[in-house]
């Protein structure tokens, strides 16, 4: 099985960002990221309805990280360290040296590069660092740009499962996009 140490948080450089640990801070724009029906219109999870859901998010994702069943960090402007998305690693199938990434980030940084740029840098210290084999994105088929985003940083569609979530009443579907580590 793939063993990964997290005791020190890999804090990743790009261009224009920094990924760094999301922390307790970070809760006001997680609540924004997570209660706003436009941002999690593709992600079927329910919106968080406090700051406090948001403070104990953050704290479950840091319980997640202990177990190494994630890794997640706050996307910040390296220009002025404003938290703008997250993205990270969920779903570990360390055993199978596979993980899901997923990312969310506030609308009026879409359509920048800045989304791609983070991926690109994840994808790169998971192939690289942590010695993943695979990742894959589930993705809603609707959710145009961040099919994208997968298909930029070389992701290609493995499969198109039908009706296989239930969420709000419906069953949606999940494409599933995803990358083989073929030497970074």
């Amino acid at each position: 099985m793939l063993q990964i140490d997290l005791s020190v948080f890999p804090v990743l450089e790009t261009e224009r960002l920094i990924l760094r640990r999301l922390d307790i801070n970070d809760a006001p724009t997680v609540f924004t990221l997570r209660s706003s029906p436009e941002i999690m219109k593709y992600i079927p999870v329910p919106l968080t309805q406090s700051l406090e859901e948001a403070e104990t998010y953050i704290q479950s994702i840091d319980k997640r990280m202990e177990e190494k069943e994630c890794v997640n960090w706050a996307i910040t402007l390296k220009e002025n360290n404003v938290m703008i998305g997250n993205i990270g690693f969920y779903r570990m199938k360390l055993e199978h040296y596979r993980s899901e990434a997923g990312y969310s980030t506030l609308p009026e940084f879409n359509g920048k590069g800045y989304v791609t740029e983070a991926l690109q840098a994840i994808v790169n210290y998971g192939f690289s660092t942590m010695k993943l084999h695979s990742i894959e994105a589930l993705v809603d088929p609707d959710n145009i740009g961040s099919i994208k985003v997968l298909e930029k940083c070389g992701f290609e569609k493995e499969g198109h499962l039908k009706e296989n979530w239930f969420f709000n009443g419906k069953f949606l579907d999940t494409v599933i996009y995803s990358k083989l580590n073929k030497g970074v």
